[in-house]
């Protein structure tokens, strides 16, 4: 047997497997307004960002990371990718996005010893990606994606969850 053939799909298994570790947690849903074709506009502009962030413990946000530019370079990647750019004035689409977290989430979970139900703090993360018509001042798309929050992630790992939330998010946007 050639271990070559056995090494290769053992290593895209395991990086599968890595990837889902880091972002597994993180639930994307979209809609858009059945009326309107997404594929159809080829500008856009930002309304302008929220960050709705209670983080006294650097959970969410590492010192030395920025997730509004983070974002804002990831969703302008995407939607270029989908034939968009971005203008001055006139813009065919308006994008906002606000990120928030709550740290003061709590879940009941069942102690696996004692077989008893007890109350853990389990913090989550939001992003919300809005695509407004400024014609009609209303939105034709909405993304949103939670995911836990787990104390001491590095930056990359931050970058990643944000990068997946954000490809997973506008893969629903027509070309």
């Amino acid at each position: 047997m050639n271990l070559t053939r056995l090494w290769f799909p053992l290593l895209a298994l395991w990086l599968v497997a890595a990837c889902a570790s880091i972002t597994g947690d993180i639930r994307v849903q979209t809609e858009s307004d059945p009326a309107i074709d997404l594929g159809d506009y080829r500008t856009y502009s930002w309304l302008g960002t929220a960050e709705i962030v209670n983080d006294p413990y650097g959970n969410w946000e590492p010192p030395e990371f920025d997730a509004d530019t983070e974002i804002r370079a990831l969703l302008n990647r995407e939607l270029r990718r989908r034939g968009m750019r971005e203008v001055v004035s006139d813009p065919q689409l308006v994008v906002a996005f606000a990120a928030g977290i709550n740290t003061d989430v709590f879940e009941i979970v069942e102690n696996p010893d004692s077989k008893m139900y007890t109350l853990q703090n389990a913090p989550r993360a939001a992003l919300v990606v809005v695509l407004i018509d400024p014609r009609t001042r209303y939105p034709v798309w909405v993304g949103t994606a939670v995911g836990d929050v787990k104390a001491g992630r590095t930056p990359d790992e931050v970058r990643k969850r944000i990068d997946y939330a954000v490809t997973t998010m506008l893969r629903q946007v027509s070309r």
